[in-house]
């Protein structure tokens, strides 16, 4: 099991930018799949993004252009940078690990604490 900790949320306005980070725990992060998840109070939670070992990134559509994932293997640290935020990015941000390419949560088997993330107007 690897530990994975959330850090960088906070309040930001509306059309503002945040960046969250995801630190592991390990010494084969560079294998893994990275993933960021969200979740709304009384929602699902749902695909944001993943990046994998080589690089490659996919995005939820609603956060394609607007959020950017990327990886420091040296760093075991992957982030997540949010730009041009709306009032529906409010959630409580998770990273999680993978060892395939997955949009479900579910195969994803360690998550951080989760962060949380408001956007006032």
């Amino acid at each position: 099991q690897v530990q994975l900790v959330e850090s960088g949320g906070g309040l930001v306005q509306a059309g503002g930018s945040l960046r969250l980070s995801c630190a592991a725990s390990g010494r084969t992060f560079s294998t893994y799949i990275m993933g960021w998840f969200r979740q709304a109070p009384g929602k699902e939670r749902e695909f944001v993004a993943y990046i994998g070992n080589g690089g490659r990134t996919y995005y939820a559509d609603s956060v394609k252009g607007r959020f950017t994932i990327s990886r420091d293997n040296a760093k075991n640290t992957v982030y997540l940078q949010m730009n041009s935020l709306k009032l529906e990015d409010t959630a409580v941000y998770y990273c999680a690990r993978s060892w395939n390419y997955y949009t479900d949560p579910n195969p994803y088997d360690s998550w951080g604490q989760g962060t949380q993330v408001t956007v006032s107007s």
